[in-house]
């Protein structure tokens, strides 16, 4: 096995909310864990070729455990049914050491925005910055009481002072007269589905914020481009010189992967960058979630699981 891959052992499971599930994850071998930063996530292997990104949304000071929640999404490609229909208490799973993308930056003032499932790494990050003193807020957006997941844990906190919940049903979320009221120096960390992060960089750049003061981190794909005007191009590994056709509806990542060229990748959906691919020359398509725009403006890298070319061929560094 990879020693970057741990072996855990679920201790506990739990019912978070309508359709929300919570993972306690040990070592099984009873070894500390690898620490963690609040924001990091971990890759979860499922079931044989299924690989999915959980946020760690315990205390990062814990090395003892690992905590997650999964939402049971009705459009799941096999990873959250398989966890909610299959792993128990006391089921073994194979994860990867903690990753960080999604980091707290030092900042006079932080607000987190969680929508739904969204809210696991903001509760890190709330017990952070609860721990070191922070100013911050934390608004916790859902579709009702009952779909709010953690919520007895977050009411029991020291921080709960600092918590806003927000319901569709009941209070919505009042983002504009939120973002009018707070000081220009705040950074704000946003996690949840893409509707909801839309709405929150929408509302934010039409407050003006600093790009450079917002952080995000998406929870499952935005929706699928359309493919109708795709053309197919072709992609050129400079190791070997080696020449692929990408077809229209096909991936570059099933290509190569299906002519025996290897790349590592898990979401297939453009969120988790695992299948990140330096591009030597060319033009990419980018139809990512995880680079941001200016990382994007750069096209000096790709995501092959879900992005394709402007340019007849793209010289892939693999």
């Amino acid at each position: 096995m990879s020693t970057d891959l741990l072996e855990v052992r679920v201790a506990r499971r739990a019912n978070e909310a309508e359709g929300i599930c919570s993972y306690e994850l040990v070592s099984a071998d009873g070894a500390p864990l690898p620490a963690f930063t609040a924001g990091a996530h971990i890759d979860v292997h499922v079931a044989p070729g299924i690989v999915r990104q959980y946020s760690l949304c315990n205390p990062p000071h814990e090395r003892h455990r690992y905590v997650i929640g999964v939402l049971r999404d009705p459009a799941s490609r096999g990873g959250s049914q398989a966890m909610h229909e299959q792993i128990q208490q006391g089921a073994k799973l194979t994860i990867s050491a903690p990753r960080n993308h999604f980091p707290l930056v030092e900042a006079p003032r932080s607000v987190l925005l969680a929508g739904g499932i969204g809210i696991t790494p903001l509760l890190a990050m709330a017990e952070t910055l609860s721990a070191q003193g922070a100013w911050f807020e934390l608004h916790y957006c859902t579709r009702s009481p009952e779909r709010t997941a953690f919520r007895d844990r977050i009411l029991s906190a020291p921080y709960a002072p600092q918590v806003s919940f927000h319901h569709d049903s009941v209070r919505p979320f009042d983002l504009p007269a939120l973002l009018a009221e707070l000081p220009r120096e705040t950074h704000i960390y946003f996690c949840g589905p893409s509707g909801f992060i839309d709405h929150v960089k929408a509302s934010a750049e039409a407050a003006g914020w600093p790009h450079a003061q917002l952080h995000l981190e998406y929870f499952g794909a935005a929706a699928p481009v359309p493919q109708d005007g795709d053309q197919p191009f072709e992609v050129k590994l400079a190791s070997s010189g080696k020449c692929y056709t990408i077809p229209a509806g096909v991936t570059v990542l099933k290509v190569l992967n299906d002519a025996g060229v290897f790349v590592p990748a898990s979401c297939e959906q453009g969120v988790c960058g695992t299948c990140l691919t330096r591009v030597l020359d060319g033009v990419p398509d980018h139809r990512d979630l995880y680079l941001t725009e200016e990382e994007q403006a750069a096209n000096d890298q790709f995501t092959p699981c879900c992005s394709r070319s402007r340019s007849a061929t793209l010289l892939l560094d693999l």
